[in-house]
């Protein structure tokens, strides 16, 4: 598949610090959220409320709050400009919900703002979820017929899919630097809550590093597989 013996193994030694790294990340978010879900913020807000000042902090206001069923279904939605909040965040005092509900309520500042990494984001949305679609059965009939053309087309797709997780990267980070300023200026949780937060959010902030290095790996993959059969 690749040319070389040296790029194998430069590919498999990529490939495995890439599956550690995802297991960290993933080790992380469940081990801080296990800890901070069970410790109670000493002004009592819930994670609806924590919202809400995050919200008024920036001068954002006339977005709703809502209960939504699940763990970790939190996010907020642009279409209809409403945060949505978790059953074990939305009306619970702990510094986990505190930081969930934070950050989802940094994306509403964001749009509210006009953020231009978000704006982008949205746009190409549609054509990355047609792409995702298409792009296992584009390679699939492209390899199995020898069509070079349908190969690349799955590989372009597939290229706008890593480009739109390598634009995720820097909203997500601003989500969170946007609520970790408002949390702090609005002394919405005291400091040494304030760092179980910061924790929480940078571990959340490395699941998405993962994702866009398994996605940048599968790509060079599937460019070595083309080039081996167009060969």
């Amino acid at each position: 598949m690749f040319n070389t013996l040296a790029d194998t193994y430069a590919y498999l030694f990529a490939y495995f610090a890439v599956v550690i790294l995802t297991f960290v990340a993933q080790i992380k978010v469940k081990s801080n959220y296990a800890t901070y879900s069970r410790m109670r913020t000493a002004t009592g807000y819930s994670g609806a409320e924590v919202a809400q000042k995050v919200l008024e902090q920036n001068g954002v206001f006339g977005v709703s709050i809502e209960r939504v069923k699940g763990q970790m279904t939190d996010h907020y939605d642009p279409r209809t400009n409403t945060i949505r909040l978790s059953e074990g965040v939305f009306d619970v005092s702990t510094i986990a919900a505190a930081g969930i509900a934070a950050h989802e309520a940094g994306h509403a500042v964001q749009y509210a703002k006009g953020y231009a990494p978000v704006k982008f984001r949205t746009a190409i949305l549609p054509l990355c979820q047609l792409g995702s679609n298409l792009v296992g059965p584009l390679l699939l009939i492209g390899l199995i017929l020898s069509i070079f053309e349908l190969m690349i087309l799955g590989i372009a797709f597939f290229g706008i899919a890593t480009f739109f997780q390598l634009v995720t990267l820097p909203v997500e980070f601003n989500a969170s630097k946007r609520a970790m300023t408002a949390i702090s200026s609005g002394y919405i949780l005291r400091e040494d809550e304030q760092i179980g937060v910061r924790k929480m959010l940078s571990s959340a902030a490395l699941t998405y590093v993962a994702a866009l290095a398994v996605s940048l790996l599968n790509l060079l993959r599937f460019i070595s597989i083309v080039n081996s059969r167009r060969r």
